[in-house]
């Protein structure tokens, strides 16, 4: 993401930082890290940037997002081909892990129409479907749509992941029905209610994540309260070196998703990590396990 070369809002802001992102990653104990998609082009750069960055340490996937899927509409076919090639090439050295992102946004329709983010949709399956890749889900304030297309097609994947949930308990347990990991990141702690949805998910239901840049977590939080490693901090304008950006999400805040869960349900971090440490292996499931 543009933002961890310094650039926020498309205006430089600081200097590129990218690999103390990096090493302060490795020092929070990251094994391995998914530079996920949102276009063809973005998945060529995502596939390019794990290669050149180390595939011991990193992956990638391939996908669109569903604000994105008007680009179905110009050329279908070319879109499909240019994802299967991009699979195929990522595929070669096991860098490219997951489908993704893809799925349904009913609170961004102004980008792209739903019906049409459920053709995007499809076209992706078929992709997946003929390579096996495990489907990296975005759902957002969808109702039981996303549901619904999965358990129509459920036959078609392998596994798959509904990331960065906020939703309903009751959505939680229809997508795990459908034996679906539940992604959560800080856009699934902001509130008690999505702090109770998160209370109820089995822990061997549960992939940790961070989303970043994006879903850093607040203060302003209910899942706050539960931290308890937190990082030096600066603002953008006061950006120094080897401390991290005020509301630029990183991955070495993994931990405190750990601690807001585990405070959650009562158990420690080391029980959580464990866990949630085998679920994301048997996700993704081309990363060699740990000892």
């Amino acid at each position: 993401d543009p933002m961890f070369s310094g650039i926020s809002r498309e205006n430089p802001r600081h200097d590129g930082d990218l690999s103390l992102v990096i090493s302060r990653a490795k020092k929070a104990n990251i094994d391995k890290i998914v530079i996920t998609a949102g276009t063809p082009e973005e998945s060529r750069q995502a596939l390019s940037l794990a290669r050149a960055l180390g595939t011991d340490t990193f992956r990638s996937t391939v996908g669109v997002h569903p604000t994105r899927c008007n680009i179905f509409l110009e050329n279908r076919d070319a879109v499909v081909e240019e994802l299967r090639q991009i699979c195929h090439d990522g595929m070669t050295d096991g860098t490219v892990c997951a489908m993704g992102e893809l799925g349904l946004d009913y609170d961004r329709e102004m980008f792209c129409p739903r019906e049409v983010q459920k053709e995007g949709f499809l076209c992706q399956l078929t992709v997946a479907e003929e390579i096996g890749l495990p489907l990296f889900l975005h759902n957002r304030n969808t109702g039981m749509d996303l549901y619904d297309l999965l358990k129509e097609n459920r036959e078609r994947f392998t596994r798959g992941v509904v990331h960065s949930f906020d939703d309903s308990l009751e959505l939680a347990e229809r997508f795990m029905d459908l034996e679906l990991y539940i992604g959560i990141n800080g856009c699934s702690l902001k509130k008690e209610e999505n702090l109770e949805v998160v209370k109820h998910i089995p822990m061997d239901k549960i992939l940790l994540e961070t989303d970043c840049p994006w879903c850093d977590i607040r203060q302003t939080h209910a899942g706050y309260k539960y931290v308890k490693t937190t990082f030096p901090t600066k603002k953008e304008k006061q950006f120094e070196a080897g401390c991290c950006v005020k509301n630029r999400n990183e991955p070495c805040h993994i931990i405190q998703v750990a601690e807001i869960v585990a405070g959650v349900k009562g158990v420690t971090v080391e029980e959580l990590a464990k866990v949630c440490l085998k679920n994301s292996y048997e996700f993704y499931g081309q990363f060699e396990r740990p000892a």
